[in-house]
Parts: structure tokens; C-alpha cells; sequence
């Protein structure tokens, strides 16, 4: 496949001290001396970003993601529109990043287009107010979109790292995401080398590069969660680096809320139902590699396993967050493969305390290969997402409200349950006091069909939705799923629906199927009355 080669711009070596006013000199950290004429600050690295280009930036779940380059762009895209400029550009990265990156960028209006996953509020409040457009995809398709032209040339990557080699790699950082694609891809790159990431993180990467096009693609050689099958670098042509800066900043690490009531009963549910299918011969006690999102049920979902004894179990997901640590630590699980951190400070602190007990027990690799639907079915995964609301049926929403604000995006959640050996969603049955119902007659916005959705839970109860109809999946998830308070009036409307609807398959009425939603945006709840 060809690519443009850009030219590399000769930039002058900064005195002493120059960089970014960080008090301190991180030269162990590049040990590539023809590299190290390449040093400036964050503000001359930004000043080679044009309006108008794309630039793919590092960072999945707030982690790994260009600290100080994004805010001198941002910085100097206030100073254009000041002065009647306009200067937009179109950002990729790996998933959502941090206020350093898509907030600033977001406050100063200097985004065009931003994909594939997105959580900062400022970006969400320029998607729904139609100023920022937004493309929301699956996490696996991005790298390999890329490579097939679909989103135009890259012509920068920022990229953080925790180091640079002699030879010139570079060793990844607290997330890997896209960045092994943007690197192959990007006309010119612009590398922060970050002091505050651990030194510890080398060698806890597997960076596969035996990926090809069509119609020379092979088999991925990985078979169990915890198999290398590439190497703990990244690799980069030495002559599109027209930019190094070094910082020394943590990545955003918030505290998590300890899971609430509606959580741990959610939890508990899924829990008995993974017994049961232990007892029925389906699962046997190491369960199979284990996919979860991030949040309260994520967390009560992963102490449950823990207090429930498991002992070896491993993962292979997308995030290594507080609650897997723990699990780690205990025994519960053995190993975890993941693309990306998202640890809160304690979880930081926990890390670092016990690097070399970790380092032996987790990867992190390419989101090409942690979210890849080859490898997740072969492994066998057990999904474990969050929704906004499921309909009657069995159809999930993941991403908008009343069908038309977007939230965050579907992430890697299609991935997972399109292809792994289950999977479920969850969700709490309410919202904002109960002015929201979790399950719908007919979803809003659908991200995941009937046809992907194997079990939903809620805090009333589990709806396993295997080898069932339509109309048998509507009764198991209004009998177990839905809120007393909705219960009645979900099934008022199947039971009008199966009476006067156009055909009996999907029984709907289609004159009412959205008007819980209608209902909400023009009261502010779901209920009638």
C-alpha cells in the first residue's frame, strides 16, 4: 500500500533547560542520540499542525494520550480565532482521552471532526449541538479503515511514549490503542516522552504487526489470552519524527464510585446465572476469558467473582482497571490482555508498589488485536457491557438518548457481542429517579440487535434470551427485566400490540412504539400522567 512521505523538517536543538520548563532533564528516556536534536517544546511541535489536517492522536480511556502538544494547539487556535482565523482540524485517536486533549481542543472550537469514541463533556455539548461532526464506529474498525484510505491521509500522529530506544523504537505507554497504525501511517510524527509513566511499562506489550490487506490477509497466530505473538516496541520510520518534547504529567486518573444498591444486585444477578451455567455443564469454574466496560457495574460485577471464590480465571479485554488489579492480586484472575489502563490514583499507586508482580501478568496490545471479532470468537469471550435502554425484544441501546443525543459512542461493546460466546448488557432499570425507564417498547437508537443480545439484567432480574422467539424474549424481558412501576404498561402495549399490530412475528404499534421517548423530551419523564 503506498503512503506520502513527508520531508523531515530540520528544527534547531534547544539549550538547556528549554523544554517545557519541567525543571529537570529526561535524556535517559530518549537513548537515541540522532533523535535528540529533534527536542522542542509542546508550542513549536504545535506549531506544525495546519488547519485543516487530520491528526491522529494516541490515548484510549484516558490513558497514554499527548499531554502537552494538544494544549499549545488549542492554545494557539484561540489566539486565530481571536484574530478572525478559523483553524480546525480533524482529530483520531484510540477512544476517549482526557480535559488536556479533547476538552481543550473542544473549548476552543478546533475540531472538525473527532472519532471513534468520545466522553468529555465539552465534545459531547458541541456533538449534540451539531458544531463538531462526529463518527461513531467500532473500536476494531479504525485501524484498518484507516489502512484502507477511508478516512483521507494522516498527516501528523501525536504520540505519547515512555521512551526511545538507541535503535530508534519506541516503547509504548500506558495504552497502545491505534497508535501502532497512526505511526505506519502518519506523514510526519510528533512524540511526547513522558517521564511520569513508569519505567516498569517496558517489555508489558505484545505489538503484532503481521496484520496485511485484503486479499492477503492470514490467520492472527493467538490462541490463549496470555500468548505473545509480536514484541514490546513500537516501530517508527526514524525520518517522519520532525518533533520530540518531552513532559512529565500523570494521565487523568479519577477515583471511581464504589458501587451503589442498584449495581451490586445487578451483579449478583449475573453472578448466579454464571453458576448455573457452571452446573449445567456450559462453563466449567475458570469460566472463559472475561470482556468488561468500565463503571460501578463493571466493578460489582468483578468483586462479585472475587467473593465468589474463582481462582485463575483470565481476561481479554479492552481496559486493566482498579478492580482487575484486585483480582490479580488475589489469585481470582491469573493474567489480563487489554489495549489501555484506567486506573484512579490509588489503582496508580497499587501499580507502581507491585510493578514487577504485575508486569508478569498483564499485556497490553494494539486495539486491532484486543478488540479483533477473529480472536474474540475463537477465545470465546464473556461480554459484559452497559446499555441506555433495551426494548421489549431484545434490541439494545448503548449510545443516545431519546434516539438523537449521543452519549459517549458504542466503543468496543458491538465487537464483543457480536462475536464472543455471550453477551450480555446491563443496565439499572430506572433513571433520574424513575423518569426514565431502562427497558422501552421499542429502542430509540439501536446499536446492537436482537440477533447480538444474549442476556440482558437490570436490578429486578436476568432475561436469558437464548433460543428464544420475539414474543418469547418480550415476556422474559418485561416479567424479570423491567421496573414494577413500567412492568404494567410494557405489557399493556405488547398485549395491544399483539392484538392490532401489522403482523404477529414483532408485534408494535407503530403510532405509540416511540412515545415513551416523545413523552420524555416534552415532560421530562417516561411516565404517563
Amino acid at each position: 500500500m503506498s503512503r506520502r512521505r513527508a520531508r523531515p523538517l530540520k528544527v534547531q536543538p534547544l539549550e538547556s533547560g528549554g523544554h517545557l520548563n519541567i525543571g529537570i532533564q529526561m535524556h535517559d528516556r530518549i537513548r537515541s542520540s540522532a533523535l535528540l536534536e529533534r527536542l522542542m517544546t509542546a508550542e513549536q511541535a504545535a506549531s506544525l499542525i495546519e488547519p485543516g489536517m487530520t491528526v491522529a492522536m494516541s490515548g484510549f480511556t484516558g490513558a497514554g494520550y499527548p499531554k502537552a502538544v494538544p494544549q499549545a494547539l488549542a492554545a494557539r487556535m484561540e489566539q486565530s480565532a481571536a484574530s478572525g482565523r478559523g483553524f480546525k482540524i480533524k482529530v483520531l485517536t484510540g477512544a476517549s482521552t482526557a480535559p488536556e486533549l479533547d476538552g481543550a481542543l473542544a473549548r476552543v472550537e478546533g475540531m472538525e471532526l473527532r472519532l471513534p469514541y468520545q466522553s468529555d463533556p465539552n465534545v459531547r455539548e458541541r456533538i449534540n449541538a451539531g458544531t463538531l461532526n462526529y463518527i461513531d464506529i467500532h473500536l476494531s474498525h479504525v485501524a484498518q479503515h484507516t489502512w484502507f484510505g477511508f478516512f483521507g491521509d494522516i498527516n501528523v500522529a501525536v504520540v505519547e511514549v515512555a521512551g526511545i530506544l538507541e535503535d530508534g523504537r519506541l516503547i509504548p505507554s500506558s495504552s497502545v490503542g491505534n497508535n501502532k497504525t497512526w505511526l505506519d501511517q502518519a506523514d510526519k510524527v510528533i512524540l511526547e516522552v513522558n517521564r511520569w509513566q513508569p519505567a516498569a511499562l517496558e517489555g508489558m506489550h505484545d505489538i503484532y504487526y503481521g496484520t496485511a490487506l485484503p486479499p492477503n490477509r492470514k490467520p492472527i497466530p493467538l490462541t490463549l489470552p496470555d500468548q505473545r505473538i509480536g514484541e514490546p516496541y513500537l516501530r517508527v520510520d526514524p525520518d517522519r519524527i520532525v518533533a520530540i518534547v518531552e513532559t512529565d504529567a500523570p494521565d487523568r486518573n479519577s477515583a471511581f464510585s464504589p458501587p451503589d444498591e442498584a449495581s451490586r444486585q445487578i451483579a449478583g444477578h449475573l453472578l448466579d446465572f454464571l453458576g448455573q451455567e457452571i452446573r449445567r455443564g456450559r462453563l466449567t469454574d475458570k469460566l472463559l476469558p472475561l470482556q468488561s466496560g468500565v463503571g460501578n457495574i463493571a466493578n460489582a460485577v468483578l468483586a462479585g467473582l472475587s467473593q465468589g471464590g474463582y481462582q485463575g480465571l483470565t481476561a481479554y479485554t479492552e481496559v486493566i482497571q482498579d478492580g482487575m488489579l484486585e483480582l490479580l492480586k488475589n489469585g481470582t484472575l491469573r493474567m489480563a490482555s487489554a489495549t489501555s489502563f484506567s486506573l484512579s490514583p490509588a489503582g496508580i499507586e497499587e501499580f507502581n508498589a507491585h510493578v514487577e508482580f504485575y508486569s508478569k501478568r498483564i499485556l497490553l496490545r494494539p486495539q486491532e488485536i484486543s478488540n479483533h471479532p477473529e480472536l474474540i470468537r475463537r477465545l470465546g469471550c464473556i461480554a459484559m457491557n452497559g446499555m441506555i435502554e433495551a426494548d421489549i425484544y431484545g434490541n439494545v441501546n448503548s449510545t443516545h438518548i431519546a434516539g438523537s443525543r449521543i452519549m459517549n459512542g458504542i466503543g468496543g461493546s458491538g465487537d464483543f457481542a457480536r462475536n464472543g460466546y455471550l453477551s450480555v448488557f446491563m443496565s439499572p432499570s430506572i433513571a433520574k429517579q424513575g423518569k426514565i425507564s431502562g427497558i422501552v417498547p421499542m429502542a430509540s437508537h439501536v446499536d446492537h440487535t436482537e440477533h447480538d443480545t444474549m442476556v440482558v439484567v437490570t436490578e429486578q432480574g436476568l432475561a436469558d434470551l437464548r433460543g428464544l422467539a420475539p414474543k418469547q424474549r418480550a415476556k422474559q424481558i418485561i416479567e424479570h427485566c423491567a421496573h414494577p412501576d413500567y412492568r404494567p404498561l410494557l405489557q399493556d402495549y405488547y398485549d395491544r400490540a399483539f392484538r392490532d399490530s401489522y403482523g404477529k412475528h414483532t408485534p408494535h404499534l407503530l403510532n405509540e412504539a416511540l412515545s415513551w421517548h416523545q413523552r420524555f423530551v416534552e415532560t421530562g419523564t417516561m411516565m404517563p400522567g
